[in-house]
């Protein structure tokens, strides 16, 4: 998996940048950003800024906005009010051709395993047979090329989104909750391909509500609640030492409102 991952060039190399607020050289920033749905803030006034590489962890309890927070990154939401920036100037359409994102439920072709990968190569404009036999390899599905995506797993059909999602060599690749339905084993590959694909250089926003997991991946975490920024720091601090009431009460297993 690791060679497979390698060989697709995945290297996006970049200086570190600050984990708190909106400082200039971070591929992702946010300036006041809201977002408004049927008179209801779904989203309130963030303002922070991520480090160009590492993976990102988005936390919080249920309602807090992450879904939609990742949604307005992508370019998928129009905000009410205030500013996605990439690499330093308002998001457009050709700094969301360079991302990828990974839902929750996978959304796939009614075509083979093999099909859904050259789909994805083909509207990159990088489609080869060779290409796609890493991307199978690297989510262990070389025996299944031929397999209608549709029987699949849910596990199974999860690696496949993101082996479509990583076709496109995406600089940033968004995934909300993509471990939340799986078995153990399912969940720990998927986990191993984001390590991999994050040491390559790009950059990972995940949505989690599993702490273990996110102490297992997070270079540095986001914790929404109610819409708004709780608190943004490195992972080692955030989980040894969390500033927000919020935050220390999800930490501690609380419920959280």
């Amino acid at each position: 998996m690791r060679e497979a991952i390698s060989i697709m060039a995945f290297g996006k190399a970049s200086t570190a940048g600050e984990v708190e607020g909106a400082g200039s050289g971070s591929a992702l920033s946010t300036r006041d950003l809201s977002l408004e749905v049927s008179g209801r803030r779904l989203i309130d006034k963030l303002t922070l800024s991520l480090p160009p590489t590492s993976i990102t962890i988005v936390m919080g309890p249920n309602g807090a906005g992450k879904s939609q927070f990742l949604r307005l990154l992508h370019g998928l939401a129009v905000p009410t009010s205030g500013t996605v920036f990439c690499c330093g100037t308002p998001l457009s359409e050709r700094h969301r051709a360079r991302q990828a994102m990974v839902f929750q439920k996978p959304v796939l072709l009614r075509r083979s395993v093999a099909a859904n990968i050259d789909y994805a190569l083909a509207v990159n404009g990088r489609r080869s047979r060779r290409r796609r036999e890493l991307l199978l390899e690297a989510i262990g599905f070389t025996d299944k090329a031929s397999q209608p995506a549709r029987l699949l797993s849910g596990g199974e059909q999860q690696r496949l989104a993101l082996a479509r999602a990583l076709a496109t060599e995406p600089d940033t690749l968004f995934l909300d909750e993509p471990t939340a339905s799986l078995d153990p084993a399912s969940a720990q590959t998927i986990e191993h391909i984001v390590r991999d694909v994050s040491a390559q250089g790009t950059k990972i926003v995940f949505v989690t509500h599993d702490i273990g997991q996110a102490k297992r991946l997070a270079g540095d975490v986001v914790f929404l609640h109610r819409g708004k920024l709780a608190e943004h720091s490195p992972a080692p601090r955030f989980f040894a030492r969390p500033r927000s009431e919020a935050a220390r009460a999800f930490l501690a297993g609380q419920i959280v409102i």
